[in-house]
């Protein structure tokens, strides 16, 4: 016990003040000489312990992964959907057609349509339906048109193929009021065309060139969805018009109008050039286009066929592959231009190598 602390005690036992104090045990007395031996430590040395900076490598994996999958979307966007359902993959709807492919659809089992899969065993499977179908460019000033004029032509033509190719009573027969009213009225040789296709159908005044419809009495649709592939492009034309070309395929699910298990496909692929022209370098009406040429490839809607009606054939009056001697054709091809088509059509009626 140190001197100071034994004087204190001698003088407060003799005032009756003090308890004799204890004396440390030995293990007291030994951690204090071993506390007293070590060197000084920071005030706060027991409450701190250096934790160790934790390495986020997945973090870094991730933003790796991102960084590598939108570089694979730049390269090669159809192939990158196709990964995810929406482009390549074998099941998954296509992506939109931007430019024209380089090759056919790859084939599918040869399976006929029926009532209940209209579009099975064909490329259409994985089509869009409608106008879906389309692809329409980014609108952007063109000849005496400005952006937000070009793109009310490009959504007007939209409206002609549908109301042309794919509104239900235009299908039925019905007289297409809605697409005829989109085409310019002092176009005066397209306005007798359009007169004497519907008056007295047949050679050169068909209104199958421009117009998709059926004969309700002898073929009805299956179903109310038709699949469509192709894309519009647009260009500067004469006297400063947008000019636009719409390629599109149009797949239609028919049957026959009485009652049946049978079914089948209409194919009608159109090319369409139309002018959206300048009012002060041509006469023409707002809202309007004038046609700068039309061309339609058909399968299984009527070889020769001058009663102005899409005539399909069903089971056993199709005719076989090569059957007449005209040339083979695939009518979802459309990696070759239509100019190219029209070659092989003017040969005579082909077959389809695949409906």
């Amino acid at each position: 016990m140190p001197d100071e602390e034994w004087e204190r005690f001698l003088r407060e036992s003799v005032a009756g003040t003090a308890d004799a104090p204890e004396e440390p045990s030995a293990r007291a007395r030994e951690v204090a000489r071993r506390l007293s031996e070590e060197p000084a430590r920071p005030e706060a040395w027991r409450g701190y312990s250096p934790a160790r900076p934790k390495r986020r490598t997945g973090w870094y994996a991730v933003g790796l992964l991102v960084v590598l999958a939108l570089l694979a979307v730049a390269v090669a966007p159809d192939r990158v959907t196709g990964w995810f359902g929406g482009g390549g993959g074998a099941g998954g709807p296509l992506a939109a057609e931007s430019e024209r492919p380089d090759q056919p659809p790859p084939g599918s089992a040869a399976r006929r349509a029926t009532p209940d899969e209209p579009f099975r065993g064909s490329p259409a499977e994985r089509w869009a339906s409608g106008t879906a179908g389309i692809s329409v460019p980014t609108a952007r000033a063109t000849g005496w048109m400005s952006t937000a004029q070009v793109k009310g032509a490009l959504e007007r033509t939209q409206d002609f193929l549908y109301a042309s190719n794919l509104e239900p009573g235009a299908l039925r027969g019905e007289h297409p009021d809605k697409a005829i009213a989109l085409i310019n009225p002092h176009q005066r040789d397209v306005q007798d065309f359009l007169a004497a296709a519907f008056r007295t159908p047949g050679g050169k005044n068909d209104p199958l060139l421009l117009f998709s419809r059926f004969d309700p009495s002898i073929t009805r649709p299956v179903g109310d969805v038709v699949r469509t592939r192709g894309r519009m492009t647009y260009r500067e034309g004469e006297r400063g018009a947008l000019q636009v070309t719409a390629d599109v395929t149009f797949v239609y699910p028919v049957a026959p109008a009485a009652d049946s298990d049978e079914a089948g496909r209409t194919i009608v692929r159109r090319e369409l050039v139309l002018n959206w022209d300048d009012p002060a370098e041509v006469v023409t009406e707002p809202g309007t286009f004038s046609l700068v040429s039309y061309t339609a490839d058909t399968t299984n809607g009527g070889c020769e066929n001058v009663s102005g009606y899409l005539t399909p054939s069903f089971g056993a009056g199709r005719p076989d592959a090569g059957a007449d001697g005209g040339p083979e054709v695939d009518p979802y091809d459309r990696s070759t231009s239509m100019a190219d088509r029209m070659k092989t059509a003017d040969e005579g009626c082909g077959t389809a190598t695949r409906s």
